[in-house]
C-alpha cells in the first residue's frame, strides 16, 4: 500500500497502518515533510521517531489503522501534526500507559511516553472497545 494525498502539491496525506512496511512508508513520508518546514536535524529525529513508536503502537496494539499528516500554521510558527488512528481496544488507564516502563506487551514501555517527550504537542483520545486517536505536532517558529 502507499499512501494517498490530494496531489503531489498537497502536503497533506494519509498512510494506512497495516505492516511493518507501512511503518517504514509513514517515516518516509514524515520525513519529506519535516525536512519541507526546516526542523534541524535533531527535531528531525525526535519527531519521526514519535511517529515512529506511534506507528508501531496502532499496529501492534490496535490491530492496523492509518496516519494522517499534515502542515499545519499557528501564529508565528510553521509545524507538522500527525494523528494516529485505530479501532482497537482502546487504552484502559491513560496515565498508566503513559508512564516509562509500562507495556501492555513484550516492548520496553517507553512507546507512548517517550513519544509525549518527543513532541511538542500530544493529545490522545480513547475508549475501550471503540480505539485510540493520538495526535503529535512539532513546531519550527519562523
Amino acid at each position: 500500500m502507499t499512501f494517498h494525498s490530494a496531489s503531489s502539491e498537497d502536503a497533506s496525506c494519509i498512510v494506512p497502518l497495516q505492516t511493518g512496511e507501512d511503518v517504514v512508508r509513514l517515516r518516509q513520508a514524515l520525513r519529506e515533510r519535516v525536512v519541507a518546514i526546516k526542523l534541524s536535524l535533531v527535531e528531525q529525529t525526535k519527531f519521526v521517531t514519535a511517529a515512529s513508536e506511534l506507528g508501531r503502537n496502532v499496529l501492534d496494539y490496535g490491530g492496523g489503522g492509518e496516519a494522517h499528516l499534515s502542515l499545519v500554521e499557528r501564529d508565528s510558527k510553521r509545524g507538522i501534526k500527525a494523528v494516529f488512528i485505530d479501532q482497537g481496544p482502546g487504552i484502559a488507564d491513560v496515565e498508566k500507559a503513559l508512564s516509562d516502563g509500562y507495556t501492555s506487551g513484550g516492548g520496553m514501555g517507553l512507546g507512548l511516553g517517550g513519544a509525549k517527550r518527543l513532541s511538542d504537542e500530544f493529545h490522545i483520545e480513547t475508549e475501550v472497545g471503540k480505539g485510540t486517536k493520538i495526535t503529535i505536532t512539532k513546531w519550527k517558529s519562523f
